[in-house]
């Protein structure tokens, strides 16, 4: 359970939401989230799939036990953002160099 708790932490962490905001969003407190994240309580199904849908990310991606997430930057018509590609191997995500690149990425569009 840590894995897809640590999976939702780090797409939560991407978008830049707070655990209030995103657990307000999806009728839950803080401190259930914190639980989910940190694999100390068990979620349904149907809750993951509603997690993964606010999250815009696949379910069996949260499901996964390994992740490595490479980032695809994209600037269409003045939209900017960027998508993600999974690459299921043994490498860790280290949000904090991600959060460099994608700040970076996005200075150079606007």
């Amino acid at each position: 359970m840590n894995n897809i708790g640590n999976n939702i932490k780090t797409f939560r962490e991407l978008k830049n939401f707070s655990q209030e905001y995103m657990a307000d969003a999806l009728g839950l407190t803080q401190a259930t989230l914190s639980r989910i994240e940190n694999g100390q309580t068990s979620v349904k199904m149907d809750r993951l799939q509603l997690i993964a849908d606010f999250l815009e990310v696949d379910l069996s991606t949260l499901l996964s036990a390994t992740n490595n997430f490479h980032f695809v930057f994209n600037n269409v018509a003045n939209q900017s953002g960027y998508n993600y590609i999974n690459n299921q191997t043994n490498s860790n995500v280290d949000i904090e160099i991600i959060r460099k690149i994608i700040q970076e990425e996005l200075g150079k569009i606007r």
